[in-house]
């Protein structure tokens, strides 16, 4: 297109745009008219006369001629729609302003729901559990078990696990159930104590609760493996390995467990032998609720078939079921339980009920609440032992100088064992059988060197070679004494190693004329054992008959190491339950039980 068609047409446009803003309907169709005209003619149109001045006439506006514009066809894209032009302010400057200076409405504020303002309040409780300010903080509850439960919150985003729409959970409340049925365990549930919350509580007072139920619900856990009393604050050769729950493993477990309150109850031991306890316990609080009876008179000697008024009470004296449809009937498992009491208490065991042995139930004051007391005390024992004794293992009950070997839950072999005296106890604690050692040498261990071996060689020049003891003396002086294998040497011919920090084992003895007497507390802290080949074959196994293990006698010393090693465990039950359901006691030899019911704070 040339510059010349160009200018014309912009020429044409600019007229169109440059109309007065402001014209009569008449004046805008004639100018309309006088730009829609071909080129070349001329406008024929009358352009309305201003008003006159001064009286005189405008003179008329001469024609105008439009200049004929080139014979040229423009195409333009069409224009979107304008928008409508906003009427400006008056007196107003406006300034372009920056993005981000732009101001948004306000958003609505979230309501928090009730759990979300529980967890606010748990984030401050925690915090005051952790730093031991807890107004309602229980006095048993150790600094690194507070820091325990605040780290299970803290790791789980202090979310509740008791409480949901303001109230106690199912599990909850099946939890706060087995609290309350912590004596049934020998525990004491007021030491349970869980803060109620009120139908109305706060948030806060609802965080109180949620952390008096946890805190609770741990303490009994620890305390079911055995955390009420520290064993070596009783005697230093009380030393066992407490199986003492983690309190963020309490808490996980009980979280996800489909029934919370059976999961709690877990924690309390499952050994036969704490069942059978515990279902004594039940049965003597059954038996006699005010834990009182009447003196137990003398008269006739009552013996087994006989009938007598008293019998009754001798059975509640000892803690016997009483037979249903004779009650006084004098049966055998009474007759039973007699003679255990006589063979416990140093008189003669006939099973018949003698002056003596009414006496000395007088003197022992079997009452039930002592018997209960002394129930509670053998059971908080059981928590020492692990939660798993082993498949096959070896048991000695230090009070009843008995060893019992376990398989699969059976007693597959007996055998009676001497054991500490009361100043030399023998130890009570858990270990591992390793090796079987024939023909062994006693390494005569530190404390019977300090308190025998050497104020004997010091006065008797001979002492030593009497005995057949071989003395060494080290470089530096110190001297070593041991006793080579023979029939004279302490350990007999065998002895059953489990390693442990009292140097202490299982062992043959030269002298078996001791194992006839009824209290066997002799040895230094050893555990002798009668007929000891015979243990060995079961220790062993049937690769190794008592035969072939007593072929080796004579010819030196042979170890013998475990393809697996058996748990042994040194208990102290001064309380059991026999086959027939019947209690037997045995005497307290080192005043272990007596020192446990004090811990405990066992009155009666």
């Amino acid at each position: 297109m040339s510059s010349a068609r160009v200018s014309a047409l912009l020429f044409g446009l600019c007229a169109f745009v440059a109309l007065p803003a402001v014209a009569s309907e008449t004046g805008m169709k004639a100018n309309s008219t006088a730009l829609l005209q071909p080129p070349g003619v001329k406008a024929d149109v009358e352009t309305p006369q201003s008003p006159p001045e001064n009286g005189e006439p405008r003179k008329p506006v001469a024609d105008v001629q439009v200049p004929a514009a080139p014979d040229v066809k423009v195409s333009l894209p069409e224009a979107p729609p304008a928008a409508e032009p906003a009427s400006p302010a008056k007196n107003v400057t406006q300034k372009d302003e920056p993005l981000n200076s732009v101001t948004l409405p306000p958003e609505a504020p979230v309501a928090l729901t009730a759990t979300d303002r529980l967890v606010a309040a748990l984030t401050v409780r925690v915090t005051e559990l952790e730093t031991g300010k807890d107004p309602a903080l229980n006095a048993r509850l150790a600094k690194d078990v507070r820091e325990a439960v605040a780290q299970y919150y803290k790791t789980n985003a202090f979310k509740p696990i008791w409480i949901a729409n303001e109230q106690w959970t199912p599990a909850a409340k099946t939890v706060l159930a087995q609290l309350k049925r912590a004596t049934e365990d020998g525990l004491d549930s007021a030491s349970y104590g869980v803060i109620t919350p009120a139908p109305d509580a706060s948030q806060e007072a609802l965080a109180q609760a949620e952390l008096s139920l946890s805190t609770a619900a741990v303490l009994y856990a620890r305390d079911a493996r055995g955390a009420r009393i520290i064993p070596g604050r009783i005697s230093k050769n009380i030393t066992p390995e407490l199986e003492l729950p983690a309190p963020g493993n309490v808490l996980a477990d009980l979280a996800t467990s489909p029934d919370a309150g059976r999961a709690l109850s877990s924690y309390n031991p499952r050994h036969p032998g704490y069942l059978a306890l515990k279902k004594k316990l039940a049965e003597v609080r059954a038996s006699n609720p005010a834990n009182t009876l009447p003196e137990l008179t003398r008269g006739a000697v009552l013996k087994l078939g006989m009938s007598d008024a008293r019998v009754p009470l001798l059975r509640q004296r000892l803690g016997i079921i009483i037979a249903e449809g004779a009650p006084e009937a004098y049966d055998a498992a009474l007759a039973a339980a007699v003679h255990a009491f006589q063979k416990s208490h140093g008189i003669k065991a006939t099973g018949e009920l003698t002056d003596r042995t009414v006496t000395a139930l007088a003197q022992n004051s079997d009452t039930p609440r002592r018997t209960e007391i002394d129930l509670i005390a053998n059971m908080e024992r059981w928590r020492w032992l692990p939660s798993d004794m082993g498949e096959r293992y070896v048991q000695v009950n230090v009070p009843e100088y008995e060893l019992r070997f376990v398989s699969d839950g059976s007693v597959v072999r007996e055998a009676r064992v001497i054991v500490g005296r009361a100043g030399t106890p023998t130890p009570i604690f858990s270990g591992a059988m390793q090796t079987v050692v024939v023909n062994p040498y006693w390494h005569i261990p530190p404390s019977i060197m300090k308190n025998e071996i050497l104020p004997g060689l010091a006065n008797d020049p001979d002492y030593a070679t009497r005995r057949g003891y071989l003395v060494k003396r080290s470089r530096n002086g110190n001297i070593s004494v041991s006793q080579p294998p023979g029939a004279r040497n302490a350990l007999g011919f065998i002895k059953f190693l489990f390693p442990n920090q009292h140097a202490v084992y299982l062992h043959d003895t030269p002298n078996r004329s001791l194992f006839s007497a009824d209290k066997r507390a002799f040895s230094h802290g050893c555990v002798r054992v009668d007929q000891p080949f015979q243990f060995a074959e079961v220790v062993l196994g049937d690769d190794w008959p008592q035969q072939k293990v007593r072929g080796l006698v004579g010819k030196g010393e042979r170890n013998i190491t475990l393809d697996t090693p058996i748990p042994v465990h040194l208990t102290y039950f001064t309380l059991s339950i026999d086959t027939d359901g019947n209690l037997q006691r045995f005497d307290d030899i080192y005043g272990f039980n007596k020192q446990v019911r004090d811990a405990l704070g066992l009155k009666g």
